[in-house]
């Protein structure tokens, strides 16, 4: 295979065992990156995304994760896990009332409309109503909320430029046990 690459110099054919390390590479772990097969192969990063994508003929996409990849100890200790919390909320009726749980979602500084909200009753001789064109606001902020069994109990919005990562999740937590006043243990 030749090619031209962004400057306009020729790209050589990759030799055949490249070829072959980069995709037996792929075949033990489909989920590596680009960066990791050229560190393992030893080949530069634009070498492995050619072979990929032109000379194997693949495309990255995303994955969902599906409970039928789970090994059969993974299955089982969802099994189990899963029974002995149905018996905990058989036995302890309450149980479902001490339970919080948490999510992340995007928010943006706009209401978007329903279709339904903009409309308006007009006559045959009126003239077509004219709506603005409603424009993504430029602001968006992650909230991280939690929710028990009558609604929401703690939110919090994540500061710009903060990650979130399992320091930042820590101290979320611990206002969250502050909040509501969880014991610990």
């Amino acid at each position: 295979m030749t090619g031209t690459n962004t400057q306009g110099d020729p790209q050589a054919a990759q030799p055949p065992e490249t070829v072959e390390r980069i995709q037996q590479f792929i075949r033990q772990d489909r989920h590596r990156t680009i960066r990791d097969i050229a560190e393992e192969v030893g080949a530069g990063y634009g070498t492995c995304q050619r072979v990929l994508t032109e000379e194997l003929g693949m495309h990255r996409v995303a994955a969902k994760f599906m409970p039928r990849i789970l090994t059969a100890d993974q299955t089982q200790q969802r099994v189990n896990f899963c029974t002995e919390l149905r018996q905990l909320a058989s036995d302890d009726e309450p149980f479902l009332s001490r339970v919080i749980t948490g999510d992340e979602s995007w928010v943006c500084g706009y209401d978007s409309e329903t279709k339904r909200q903009p409309s308006q009753w007009k006559s045959s001789n009126s003239p077509r109503p004219k709506k603005a064109r409603q424009v993504k606001s430029s602001l968006k902020s992650m909230i991280i909320t939690f929710f028990d069994i009558k609604g929401i109990v703690h939110k919090e919005f994540v500061p710009a430029g903060q990650n979130v990562n399992s320091g930042f999740y820590c101290e979320v937590l611990r206002r969250l046990r502050e909040k509501v006043r969880v014991p610990q243990g």
